[in-house]
């Protein structure tokens, strides 16, 4: 972002004929106004690297002149010139936003110092700016949340509605699946971007070691706390904070999180001062959380502040449909990184992927295809490539959703094992394997949700006790007993 343009705005013809003999001897572009009007006029019409005001204008004076183009340009840098030396006008000229303050009369070495400030000033927001794109474009939901499915569909919508806001979310969903890219994506894309990004997992830390590590601690506060620590909420000010695994962490630490969503500031250990924070938080876990509040290890009014706009990850075994574009994108990244000659995978290899429960998600997903890159020499890996990898079972996979989508992956992933010789597919093989399979933990909730009460699931499901009993035998349901 070089210095090109420069608008000096002066009452005095002297000041104007000087500064601007001054500049364009240095070859800058320059344009001179006589007030504080006129002024105005050419910054709304033209565009300006640097502004050079008087502050005692007719008209309009350079402190309002200021006030105008803080609303009108923000990213135009402003130098304020004044004949008076108060510390009163320097004041407020750098409080309302002023780049710098110089007082007449002055030598021209002042404004060549001044321009060279500017300069490296305009550099470095220059590259500011490059590395924040390049930030964005690194996290983009595209770029790095990859599926098409109906539930991704879903993930994205709700990105692109709550990143710009500071609403706090929950993000839920097995381990895998992506929770974390969820949070970078949210953070990359919303007004935070440039600021911290600072992820900690509760689950992670030992439970004495935990608070100190969120909320940082005094010298002398415990043995071994030699010298200040700022926590993970300081770290993270003016940016997001990412609670992974928030689901693990303890009863007494969570009304301490609690009262920092609550009252925006934090205590260091060992310390008595309230520190101010503005931070966003995303949250996550693995649990059930609202079980986890009914058997009372969660707090419950935790849990609402923290569902505030909840995103739920649907298992990959419940989005079969992505994973061809899953096994691209890993194969080009992983192929990037080892500095591997680019590698394709077979029909026959994709239906050993897609047949597979993956209970790792895609974090199994990606490292079994990064550990297939490594050992194949080939240039199209082929079923051998993935051994190890068994179809889904009834007992491996979740219940089916009940969009088409979900249901058509389904059953073109059976169909993909059955022609290429994975798994013997007989008559009625599907029928029963979707019955089952939507059956099974459709039983299992409602025996969940009325506490085991098998009376009680049996009059919800319309069944007679027998029947149901019959059917938890048959498949394969452990009771449990609260």
């Amino acid at each position: 972002m070089p210095l090109n343009r420069i608008l000096v705005a002066d009452d005095e013809e002297s000041m104007r004929w000087v500064l601007s003999k001054a500049l364009k001897r240095k070859g800058f572009t320059v344009d001179l106004a006589h007030d504080g009007r006129q002024a105005l006029s050419l910054i709304q019409e033209n565009s300006y690297d640097l502004a050079i005001l008087d502050i005692k204008m007719p008209g309009i004076n350079g402190l309002d002149l200021l006030d105008k183009i803080r609303e009108l340009k923000s990213d135009l840098l402003v130098v304020i010139m004044t004949a008076e030396a108060s510390m009163k006008n320097a004041v407020e000229a750098m409080k309302r936003g002023a780049y710098d303050y110089i007082t007449k009369p002055f030598d021209l070495d002042v404004i060549d110092a001044i321009i060279e400030k500017v300069a490296r000033a305009r550099e470095i927001a220059g590259q500011v700016t490059l590395l924040k794109q390049e930030l964005k474009d690194r996290y983009q939901v595209e770029k790095n949340i990859i599926g098409n499915s109906s539930a991704m569909r879903e993930v994205y919508k709700t990105i692109g509605k709550v990143a710009a806001s500071d609403v706090t979310i929950l993000v839920q969903g097995e381990s895998g699946t992506g929770k974390e890219l969820v949070a970078r994506a949210v953070h990359f894309n919303s007004r935070r971007l440039g600021k911290p990004f600072i992820a900690i997992n509760c689950a992670a830390i030992p439970k004495e070691l935990l608070e100190s590590e969120l909320f940082g601690f005094e010298k002398g506060a415990f043995t071994g706390a030699v010298e200040r620590k700022l926590g993970k909420f300081e770290q993270a000010n003016h940016g997001t904070l990412f609670l992974d695994e928030i689901g693990d962490m303890p009863l007494d630490l969570q009304a301490k999180i609690l009262r920092v969503l609550q009252e925006r500031e934090v205590t260091r250990t060992g310390g008595n001062q309230s520190i101010a924070v503005d931070v966003r938080i995303v949250a996550a876990t693995n649990q059930e959380l609202v079980e986890k509040v009914r058997q009372k290890e969660f707090r419950e009014d935790l849990y609402y502040r923290l569902n505030v706009v909840p995103i739920n990850l649907v298992p990959l075994r419940e989005r079969r449909e992505d994973i061809p574009l899953l096994v691209q994108y890993f194969l080009g990244r992983a192929c990037a990184e080892l500095d591997t000659p680019a590698k394709q995978c077979s029909d026959d290899a994709l239906a050993v992927l897609t047949a597979h429960s993956w209970p790792g998600n895609v974090r199994e997903l990606e490292n079994t295809i990064k550990r297939a890159v490594i050992l194949s020499s080939d240039p199209l890996l082929v079923p051998a490539d993935f051994e190890g990898l068994e179809p889904a079972t009834v007992e491996a996979s979740r219940p089916v959703t009940s969009s088409d989508s979900s249901l058509e992956a389904l059953v073109d992933a059976k169909l993909r094992a059955s022609f290429t010789g994975i798994e013997k597919l007989e008559t009625g093989d599907i029928h029963t394997m979707v019955l089952e399979q939507v059956e099974r933990p459709l039983i299992r909730l409602i025996l969940e949700k009325t506490r085991w009460n098998q009376v009680k699931a049996a009059d919800i499901l319309g069944i007679n006790r027998n029947t149901l009993r019959k059917k938890i035998h048959e498949l394969g349901i452990e009771l449990k007993r609260d």
